[in-house]
Order: C-alpha cells, then structure tokens, then sequence
C-alpha cells in the first residue's frame, strides 16, 4: 500500500501535512472539555461560587467545542479533495498503463479484472484515504494525549482503562487474523461476477439462440452466491465487534464510577476538626472531579480504538486492492517502443525465420515464417483454421513480439520504432470487428496517424470500402450514431466500416486479418477492385480463408500447422501446394476453378 501512496502529489502530500496540524488542533479543543467539566463539577461542590465562574466554564467549554467542530469541517474539506485527486491519478495511471499492454499482458490479467482493478479497487482506496486522514491520523493521537493526561491521577483508574483497552486489541487482532485472507477472497469473485456478467452481454444472442439462459443463470448464481456467503463471513466477523465495543464502553464507565466511589469513600472526613473536615471535603470535591474527567478520558481512549476499529475493518480490503492495482502497475509490458522514427525503405515488409509462442503455451503456433512483401505487393495467406494466420498478422501489425527471428518494416527491425511512427506506417483491420460508441466520423476518424484526417478521407474511405450506400441511409449519414459496441449494425457493416478506418489513415501497410468473412462475394470482389485501382502504393498483408478472396495476390502464402508450406501465386500453388489444391477445391469445382483461371 505504501508503494501506491508514493504516487501521490507533492501538493496533496502538503495538504496531508496540513491537515495532521488541524487535527492535533482538534483533538487538543475535544481534550479540553473534560477539564472544563471536572472544574465545573468542583464549583457544585463549593459552597462560595460565584454564577460567573459557571458562565465562564460554559462558555470555554462552548469555544472548544466550536473550534474543534470547525476544525473537523475544514479537514473534511482537505481530506475528500485529496482522496478525490489521488483517485483520479491513480485510475489515471492504471488506465494508460492498461492502454500501453499489448494483447498478452491483457490476456495475463484478462479483461474483466482489470476493470475492477480501475473501479472496484480505486474506490477501496479512496474510502482508506477518505476515512484515514481523519480518523487514522485522529485515533492516535487522541488515545495517546488521553493517556498521557489520566497517566499519574489515580493507577487504580488507569488499570480499568488498560483492562478494556487491552481486551479491544485481542478482540482486533483475532478478528483482523481471520478476515483479512476473506477479503483477498472477496476481491477475485468479484472479478469472477463481473467476468460472467461480461461473457453474458457480449455473448446475450448465443445465449438466447442456444436456449441457454437456465445455464448461464446457474453459472452467475452460482458466483454471486459464493461472493455473498464470504462478503456475510465477512460482516458478520466484522459486526461481532461492535458489541464487544459497547460492551467494553459501558464496562469501562461502570468500572471507573465504582473504582471513583471506592477512592472519593477512602477519603474520610473528621468530624471534630472544622479545618481538616473542610480540607477532606475539598479532596472529595477534587476527587469527584477527577471521576468524572477520568470517564470522558477514558471514553475518548475508547472512541479512538472504535474509530481504528472502522479503519480496520476497511483496512484490509483496501490492502488487497492496493497489492491488485500495484500489480497492474508494476507489470513489465512485453512490447516496448523504440526510438527511431524513419525507415530507410517504404511500403516493405519481411519476416526471417520468425517463430512465436503465447506466453502460456508449451510449443510454438508459428515455426520458421520467412516470406517479404514489397511496396503495392499483396501477399495473402491461408491455411486451415488454427494453421497461425490471426497470430502471424498480429505479429505484423506488432500486437507480439516474435519469440525468435526478426520482423522488418521499410528496412528496420520494427521493434526499433516508436508506437506512433509503426502505427502511422501501418493500417490494421482486426478479426473482429470493433467500433466505439460515437459517430460513424468519429469512428472513421479515430485515432492519431501523423496527419489530419478530413471529412474528404473519411468520405474516400467509405467510397472504397463500399459503406457509403448503408451510411447514407442510416439518420444523419457520416453523423449516424454508433451504438457501444456497433450493435446498431450488422456484421458486415461492421468489417466495411472498421476496413474504411484503416484506410483513412492512408497507411504504408495494409494488414486485413479475415476481414471479408462477412461480405457477400459481390461486396467482397467490388472492394478488393477498388482497392487495388485507389491504392497502387499500399502493400497489404490479407488473411482469408475465401480462395476466391485472394486468388489474384501477387503471393499466397500456405499455412498448416504454424509452418509455411507453400508459397507462390494461385497457379504455382494448384501445381505444387497439395494442401492448397485441397483447400480450393474444397470451395471451388475444377470447373469452376478451370474457368477462373
């Protein structure tokens, strides 16, 4: 937890400061009254006070009490503007990191945790520091100035409060040895809640379609249940303590009143000495006085374990979720920029030997690739599904790093780039499609790619991807709002509206992995036709499975289980790749495949 302090401002750290200075003042005004109220009970017992005296007792006792609570306002006014700012920055750093990770780190944590690191987690931090410059800085130094003022009047009173205090810290540390591993387990199922509520939303028409609501029910169920009986262990554990507090509170007043009685009943009072029986009497006085500062002491001891008592139960679940949100953190992102920005080529691309593994898997996906495109080329590839083709053109577009070999864009290694220089060089169209709650503009135009992208762009880009008819239909055309996850529209709308993204930015390299699968093969053929007439000078890497879809590439590269084995174009391949004539002919008849040709 201290680690993720650390990050706090060096404003908000000066405002911390200030704060611990008001509070010594508010806990210096809340001692005084005891001692306003041990004088006051004196002036009863005296027989010559004067009603001044009593007014201006009150009235010292009514300043304390207004300066300690305006004091209290203004460190609740500091106290909520750091746990705001600190938050902020904090969710802040945990979302551009999560930004900076690529496809792995985010499969290491998986999606539905790291929301809950940024939601869930933060705002467990933000109640501890909320709560704790309060009551975490006040509880101390209030229970150890009581202290030291009861320290020294009366052992035997001083041994009651020491009874009870020490009877509220066994009861903590017991309670707090049993909770804190429960809160650990809290955190994770309600990642597992949020994971199944996530798989449930996007997958809500699988559901429906495969009758399977029973089965997800149960499933959620299921979780939700195991988070509710621990998130009641939990409270119940933690609510057995507030009896054990009152009780303790009670038993402490009872126990200073009945010790006070013995000590003031001890002093005894001689009846035959006038001034000795006067002197007795104002010891009694005296030691009446002394009970009853001593009760509102030792309330205040107890308070002060009552108010850690709430930052303890809040203590540990907020330590699990600062270890979570350090994790995060502190995480080493696998793919890390470069420095240089040109290339001294443009529009090539190569793989040399390049062979790459998940991080979780035991064996290479993809095994000694080496192929090159040059500018205008296209190189497609095929294969049979789980051959490699998705993983080979995310290694392209640098969502991995290859495991061994070397990836070279326009000459240089492409790790050596910087992320903006790559991601303006390149153009990547992702299996599945997805788009963002905003425009179709918006979306056309997202992103930064080196130069402005103008509504002249953004209308070229739907002309070739074959949108424009749909968007000019659709209510307020290029202004048409996309709903969150582009729901509002079909498949295949989707795939020609994320084509025409990446062609906006008019990239050096094309990367299209499996992105026609939704179009009919008229949309499919117009498209690929206007490619090639509207962008001469765009290489572009095509993963399909469709013979017909990159049958006219200058090189079709064949995969089959992670391994090149073929290479060539359409015609070389029917001769040569027996893998690749089974593919084609499974899609085509020799006919047909004839009359093609």
């Amino acid at each position: 937890m201290l680690h993720i302090f650390r990050q706090m401002k060096t404003r908000d750290r000066w405002l911390a400061l200030l704060c611990l200075c008001l509070v010594c003042g508010q806990v210096y005004f809340d001692l005084k009254l005891p001692d306003y109220t041990a004088a006051i009970t004196v002036l009863i017992s005296s027989e010559v006070t004067e009603m001044s005296e009593y007014w201006s007792a009150g009235l010292k006792m009514l300043g304390c009490a207004l300066c300690s609570a305006g004091l209290t306002v203004i460190v609740g006014f500091f106290v909520a503007r750091i746990a705001a700012d600190f938050s902020f920055d904090i969710r802040s750093l945990v979302f551009n990191k999560v930004t900076d990770f690529g496809s792995g780190d985010i499969k290491k944590f998986s999606t539905a945790s790291l929301i809950t690191r940024t939601t869930n987690d933060i705002t467990q931090i933000q109640m501890i520091i909320a709560m704790g410059l309060q009551m975490m800085l006040r509880a101390p130094i209030m229970a150890i100035w009581a202290i030291i003022k009861i320290v020294g009047k009366s052992w035997q009173l001083s041994a009651v409060v020491a009874a009870a205090v020490l009877v509220v810290v066994i009861s903590l540390i017991i309670l707090l040895a049993i909770m804190i591993p429960k809160f650990r387990i809290v955190q994770r199922q309600i990642d597992d809640v949020n994971r199944i509520t996530e798989e449930n939303l996007n997958g809500i028409r699988v559901v429906r379609a495969f009758n399977a609501e029973k089965y997800q029910e149960d499933k959620f169920e299921t979780a939700n249940d195991n988070l509710k009986r621990t998130q009641l262990f939990t409270g119940r554990g933690m609510a057995f303590l507030n009896p054990i507090m009152m009780f303790v509170q009670s038993a402490v007043t009872l126990g200073i009143y009945y010790v006070g009685a013995i000590l003031i009943n001890n002093i005894e009072i001689p009846m035959t000495d006038m001034t000795a029986m006067a002197a007795a009497i104002s010891d009694r006085s005296v030691m009446l006085g002394d009970v009853v500062s001593f009760s509102s002491y030792a309330m205040y001891v107890i308070m002060s374990f009552v108010m850690l008592l709430m930052i303890f139960m809040m203590l540990p679940r907020a330590q699990v979720s600062a270890r979570r949100i350090s994790e995060v953190i502190d995480s080493d992102v696998a793919v890390t920029e470069g420095s240089e920005k040109t290339g001294s080529e443009t529009g090539t691309i190569e793989f040399k030997n390049v062979s790459f593994h998940y991080p979780d898997a035991s064996e290479d996906c993809l095994k000694n690739i080496s192929f090159s495109a040059k500018k205008g080329e296209t190189v497609a590839f095929i294969g049979a599904t789980g051959s490699g083709k998705s993983t080979l053109a995310e290694l392209a577009a640098r969502l991995y790093d290859a495991t061994s070999g070397e990836i070279r864009l326009d000459g240089r290694n492409i790790s050596e780039y910087t992320f903006n220089t790559l991601y303006d060089k390149v153009g990547f169209v992702p299996q599945k499609a997805q788009l963002f709650s905003d425009t179709i503009k918006g979306n056309i135009s997202f992103g930064d790619c080196g130069h402005e992208v103008t509504d002249r762009d953004v209308e070229e880009a739907l002309d070739i991807a074959q949108a424009t008819d749909f968007v000019s239909e659709m209510d307020g055309g290029m202004d048409a709002r996309i709903a969150q996850g582009g729901t509002n529209v079909s498949g295949g709308q989707k795939q020609r509206l994320s084509i025409a993204r990446a062609l906006a930015r008019k990239p050096e390299i094309l990367i299209l992995d499996d992105t026609f699968s939704a179009l009919d093969y008229k949309t499919d053929r117009i498209l690929r036709q206007r490619l090639m007439q509207e962008r001469k000078n765009m290489t572009c890497l095509i993963v399909a499975q469709r013979i017909g879809t990159i049958r006219n590439a200058d090189k079709i590269v064949v995969l089959d289980d992670g391994a090149i084995v073929g290479m060539g174009t359409h015609d070389e391949l029917m001769k040569s790749c027996p893998v690749y004539q089974e593919i084609a002919l499974s899609q085509l008849s020799e006919d047909e495949l004839a009359a093609n040709a």
